[in-house]
């Protein structure tokens, strides 16, 4: 039981070295990865729909 006490003694203690972001930089960086996330579904898509319109293509050959 001594082992379990000591480790979560251990992870507080890494807990309050952490720097949290602040409220501000938090929003930035959040914006950025829905934004990127927004753009590479939307590249994914496009991509899928011209390799389906090839494939569909090729087999009507």
């Amino acid at each position: 039981m001594g082992k379990i006490s000591n480790f979560f003694r251990g992870v507080m203690s890494e807990m309050q070295k952490t720097s949290w972001p602040k409220r501000k930089e938090l929003t930035k960086y959040t914006i950025v990865v829905i934004s990127t996330l927004l753009f590479m579904a939307a590249f994914f898509m496009l991509v899928d729909l011209g390799i389906s319109k090839l494939f569909r293509m090729y087999l009507d050959l």
